[in-house]
């Protein structure tokens, strides 16, 4: 029996998780939201993340119904993500490990995603589409890495929506992308734009241009629903091709698709239609572990302690720039 302590802050969204043999006993999460038109800066993004991470880890405790001795290892996000608030996730995390006597191990985010959905859906060997609002990636598992077969070569596809939600100055509460999503539901008239893969690599920062640069003759033709409607059915369409591409290279006969923007529901239904296609399976979480969370972190760390894997405490730093095919999967056996 191993019970673990995950806690993530890589972004807007700060979380405490705790899971017991892959059992999630709690899962408090707080989010920073800005106003419309705005995005959220890494020193302010900081400071909530100061303001509130205490009180989570006195939560997840509590609702977990457990006391910190019995933790066996806390883990915490090294990276990538934005570096302030990184850092005060890290901070605690190693304060924790100091006070209670714990071991402490660094989990990519990346993984941590990757691990809570197979956790979750009880995907084996998926075809990974891991999107977010910092991370775009194509995954497939082979020898003891998670390989990346196609990527954004410029902005994540969530940065590409986030950013077109503060031109129509919609809510950030409870994210940009929940908030076009809903209104792309309404819109009724396709506006064709720029559709730009490149190989298996993506790229959203020319259509991003195209929708800003043009935005106020569009919104005389077409409404903002439209618009919304305009730019999601394109960009997954970008990612449901290069997904399947991905799936006719190595065989996979399963996706599961990963992060925040995998909770969008047109984008589950693109890849469900793409998977019933191939006679494959699609897997996905819903908002609890799609978006940023401490319980993924958790049980990525859980995998990795239970491989024999500690973070050395010379090494309990943070980075910004940590890819997901730099980790050696240890944990895996296949």
């Amino acid at each position: 029996m191993v019970i673990v302590m995950g806690m993530e802050g890589s972004a807007n969204k700060v979380g405490v998780g705790i899971i017991k043999d892959g059992e999630v006993l709690s899962n408090p999460r707080k989010t920073y939201i800005t106003p419309p038109g705005e995005g959220f800066q890494p020193a302010e993004t900081a400071r909530h993340h100061q303001g509130v991470i205490i009180e989570l880890v006195d939560k997840a405790i509590k609702e977990a119904k457990i006391k910190p001795e019995e933790l066996d290892v806390i883990c915490y996000t090294k990276g990538p993500g934005m570096g302030a608030p990184l850092v005060v996730v890290a901070i605690v995390a190693r304060t924790l490990a100091q006070l209670w006597n714990k071991p402490i191990i660094g989990v990519n985010h990346c993984i941590g995603h990757i691990e809570m959905g197979r956790a979750i859906t009880g995907a084996q060997n998926p075809t990974v589409l891991y999107v977010s609002g910092g991370n775009t990636q194509i995954i497939a598992y082979a020898n003891k890495r998670y390989r990346i077969f196609g990527e954004t070569i410029d902005i994540a596809v969530g940065n590409c929506l986030d950013r077109f939600a503060r031109i129509l100055k919609l809510s950030n509460d409870p994210s940009p992308g929940y908030n076009i999503e809903q209104m792309a539901k309404k819109g009724k008239k396709l506006l064709q734009l720029p559709y730009v893969v490149k190989g298996m690599d993506v790229s959203f920062s020319g259509l991003l241009s195209f929708i800003e640069e043009r935005y106020n003759s569009l919104k005389k033709q077409y409404t903002p629903e439209d618009l919304c409607f305009s730019l999601q059915e394109t960009v997954f369409a970008m990612l449901v091709e290069t997904t399947e591409r991905a799936m006719a290279h190595t065989g996979s006969q399963e996706v599961l698709v990963v992060g925040g923007v995998g909770c969008n529901e047109r984008l589950q239904k693109m890849l469900e239609q793409m998977c019933l296609e191939r006679n494959a399976k699609c897997f996905a979480t819903d908002e609890r572990f799609c978006i940023d969370n401490g319980a993924m972190i958790a049980q990525a760390g859980l995998e990795m302690f239970n491989a024999g894997v500690r973070t050395p405490w010379e090494e309990t730093f943070c980075t910004q720039r940590y890819r997901t095919d730099d980790v050696e999967a240890v944990w895996r056996t296949d």
